[in-house]
């Protein structure tokens, strides 16, 4: 598939899942966004040569070097010295599939024509996703202001022919992969440099990815928690439209609704209850599971928002003749947004985690542990040890990490929003909660073959052939770390 990146169409998160989900994806400037480019480089050479006034990053050093003038025969070596002195991040490498979103979002920002770089910068750039040459990245070294710097630093290395890149499986020195493809490096010209490392992408690929995982997961939360319902044999009152339409918070009754439609025509729900309530995992799914969904629709229009900006500094403004010195960089809305995020999808693990302890707790006819001989055998005692040390480090990643700041560059970026850490942790949170919701799906599969021979729903019974071709009903102990990754797997695969 081709992907056309046009500065005047908005980019939205369901091309970007499209983007991801196409390993062998395409993509191109529109003739709008090149000329959008050729003429904002165009501006700002012709501005370089008639204005005496220096432009901070053009013919000027860098962050608390702004007031270093740098005479014009050393203006593109600037940018090339940015690059590779700023080349400093640590740590696990990115995955690859954010670092093809990364590069996406550094073409969508640099097509607006607002930041004088070269159209064959760009055009690299692209060539970069569509040869899969993806930039070896590493997960630390940004504070989410001046945008993040030493990952894109990283990012943008390869355009000078340094740096690595992961190609045909195996992780090379750029100038060996150039030198096979008979490519050619970039020389950057004035403003390049800081135009490529001055933005949100890292930031931005990370939470672009963790919401579209993020929305998945919350499907599939919904559809767990029916089985887990059938399974456990609770109620369907606190699902009722009426009770909602007092507390109308949108994601509570989309989640009521969703639920009540999942389990309609179940015969397990239907058969007459001996408990009057549930407890809270079950009676308050609506709530807790909804709560989650507003904060996922929220924190996806900041990123909906991010990703059709500007972000990097300083910005070109040719109808006005100005170059501006900003902040668009600063990650804080992103920052907010990503904490946030962390904590719903943790929630989502949360309130999950103790679904599977009732489950095997031997309560409501169902087996202890879930075996039908315990005692010879765990059973399914132990993946739910699992569920609870994976839940609780992720309570711990959900320390938020946008309230943090420590002052850089000799003072001059005295506030930073760490919204990189914040994008690491949420990704971390998102994996989490996947694997959470696979444990507690196992478990519902399980016990809900305790009520046989009465059926769930239709869509859950389809649901349940499907899994039962992956994962057995398991009649004594096996090696369930295997059947764990398996139910991961089928989550990650299945159209809820």
């Amino acid at each position: 598939m081709q992907f056309v990146i046009d500065h005047t169409k908005k980019l939205t998160l369901d091309e970007l899942e499209r983007f991801l989900k196409d390993k062998d994806a395409q993509v191109v400037l529109s003739e709008a966004s090149k000329t959008a480019i050729q003429k904002c480089r165009e501006y700002l050479d012709k501005k370089i040569k008639n204005s005496p006034e220096p432009v901070y990053g053009i013919n000027t050093g860098f962050g608390s070097l702004c007031n270093v003038i740098i005479p014009d025969v050393d203006i593109e070596q600037l940018q090339e010295n940015l690059v590779k002195s700023h080349a400093c991040g640590a740590g696990e490498e990115v995955p690859q599939d954010v670092v093809r979103l990364m590069l996406f979002l550094k073409i969508q920002s640099l097509a607006y024509g607002k930041s004088g770089v070269q159209v064959q910068t760009v055009e690299m750039l692209c060539e970069f996703i569509n040869q899969k040459m993806l930039p070896v990245v590493y997960q630390q070294g940004s504070l989410g202001a001046s945008g993040d710097l030493a990952p894109l630093a990283h990012l943008c290395l390869p355009l000078l022919g340094l740096g690595k890149l992961n190609y045909k499986g195996s992780k090379l020195d750029t100038s060996v992969v150039f030198q096979q493809r008979g490519i050619t490096s970039i020389r950057l010209r004035s403003k390049e440099g800081l135009a490529l490392l001055n933005g949100t992408q890292f930031m931005s690929a990370y939470g672009v990815y963790s919401l579209i995982q993020a929305r998945h997961l919350s499907k599939a939360a919904d559809t767990i928690a029916a089985i887990s319902i059938d399974a456990y044999d609770a109620r369907l009152d606190p699902f009722k439209h009426q009770l909602h339409a007092i507390r109308p918070h949108p994601g509570q009754i989309e989640t009521a609704i969703h639920i009540t439609h999942l389990l309609h025509g179940s015969e397990i729900i239907l058969q007459e209850k001996k408990q009057v309530q549930d407890p809270y995992s079950f009676r308050c799914i609506p709530q807790v599971h909804g709560a989650s969904k507003d904060a996922l629709n929220y924190v996806t229009r900041i990123f909906e928002t991010e990703i059709n900006s500007v972000t990097d500094n300083p910005t070109i403004f040719m109808e006005s003749d100005e170059i501006v010195s900003g902040g668009n960089f600063h990650g804080q809305p992103l920052a907010l947004g990503l904490d946030f995020l962390c904590i719903a999808l943790a929630e989502l693990a949360s309130i999950s985690e103790r679904r599977t302890y009732l489950l095997i707790s031997g309560q409501r006819g169902l087996p202890a542990f879930l075996t039908p001989n315990p005692g010879l055998n765990s059973g399914f005692m132990i993946p739910q040890y699992t569920a609870a040390s994976i839940v609780s480090q992720s309570k711990q990643l959900c320390t938020p990490a946008s309230v943090d700041s420590i002052v850089s560059s000799n003072g001059q970026e005295d506030h930073v929003s760490m919204g990189a850490n914040a994008a690491i942790k949420c990704y971390q949170v998102v994996n989490n909660s996947e694997k959470v919701l696979a444990i507690e799906l196992l478990n519902a599969a399980q016990a809900l073959e305790f009520r046989r021979p009465k059926k769930s729903s239709a869509s859950i019974e389809e649901l349940m052939n499907t899994y039962r071709k992956v994962v057995p009903f398991l009649k004594k102990d096996e090696l369930l770390h295997d059947y764990m990754a398996l139910s991961r797997q089928f989550i990650r695969n299945y159209s809820f």
